[in-house]
């Protein structure tokens, strides 16, 4: 086992163990922190597929963006959100029945799909500066149209938060 492999196992365990704190914790902020993990943990594992340019952007975005806004969001909601889940056996079934269902079928596309394939190394090549080329050249006008849309979202946005105070 090699020193990729082994960083490419902490990558993934650290996902999905912080994802599983994420689906079955019942305090909203120790989800929010664990979703900090899984968004660390998916970067990383961008970073081993060398696509330099989605890691970053997942930090940026996800942590530095929606995860922070979301524990703004829960932070700043009245006294305490209580909302009880009652779980039977009627939901529980059903769900174990597609959880094995989904893992059977993703054990199975993992064993046929990874090969133990011995290709000749070959240099790592950054995207960033393609990405930036296209998005600078060739995208710019979608690219500003994007931006100038988001903009407008978020004024509207900020408009109706502040007429419904």
């Amino acid at each position: 086992m090699e020193l990729f492999d082994v960083v490419f196992y902490v990558f993934a365990f650290i996902t999905v163990v912080s994802a599983f704190i994420v689906v079955f914790s019942r305090n909203i902020i120790y989800a929010a922190f664990s979703l900090l993990f899984t968004f660390f943990g998916v970067a990383g594992l961008y970073v081993l597929l060398n696509a330099d340019f989605l890691a970053v952007t997942q930090i940026l975005i996800y942590v530095g963006g929606i995860l922070v806004l979301l524990l703004f969001g829960v932070m700043l909601t009245s006294n305490v959100i209580n909302v009880d889940i009652k779980t039977g056996t009627i939901q529980t079934v059903p769900a174990l029945v597609l959880v094995a269902i989904v893992a059977g079928s993703l054990s199975g596309l993992f064993y046929s799909t990874w090969k133990d394939v011995s290709a000749p190394e070959t240099s790592v090549v950054t995207t960033t500066p393609a990405l930036g080329k296209m998005l600078m050249t060739t995208y710019l006008l979608p690219f500003e149209i994007a931006s100038v849309v988001l903009l407008v979202a978020l004024i509207g946005a900020t408009f109706i938060a502040r007429r419904s105070t």
